[in-house]
């Protein structure tokens, strides 16, 4: 019933730029917190980036002032800009929407490789 579906993902040299997309349906991104969260080979999932059904946003420290999250409601998806990629940002992406409140859920996408060479 739910699906999110990551693309965008792939093989970038350090310094380049990707532009992950995330589309939603049988959900109403509108509505929801959409976040990006990556993991790599051996380590926690982590936080990159997330933006509120307000538009607020925040972003991991490690990323901050490269990546950029932002969301289309209309397409019901969200986006996530990485501009001057390095090594450490190697790892598969995963989209989050979720919702808090009286009717609470907590969805993920399969994830997108994302690759940056030295």
């Amino acid at each position: 019933q739910v699906q999110l579906v990551e693309s965008g993902g792939g093989l970038v040299q350090a310094g380049g730029s990707l532009r992950l997309s995330c589309v939603g349906s049988g959900i109403i991104f509108s509505i929801n917190t959409l976040g990006w969260y990556r993991q790599a080979p051996g380590k926690q999932r982590e936080l990159v980036a997330a933006i509120t059904r307000v538009g607020s946003t925040n972003v991991a420290d490690s990323v901050k002032g490269r990546f950029t999250i932002s969301r289309d409601n209309a397409k019901n998806t969200v986006y996530l800009q990485m501009n001057s990629l390095e090594p450490e940002d190697t790892a598969v992406y995963y989209c989050n929407a979720a919702r808090s409140g009286l009717v609470k859920y907590d969805y993920w996408g399969q994830g997108t490789q994302v690759t940056v060479s030295s």
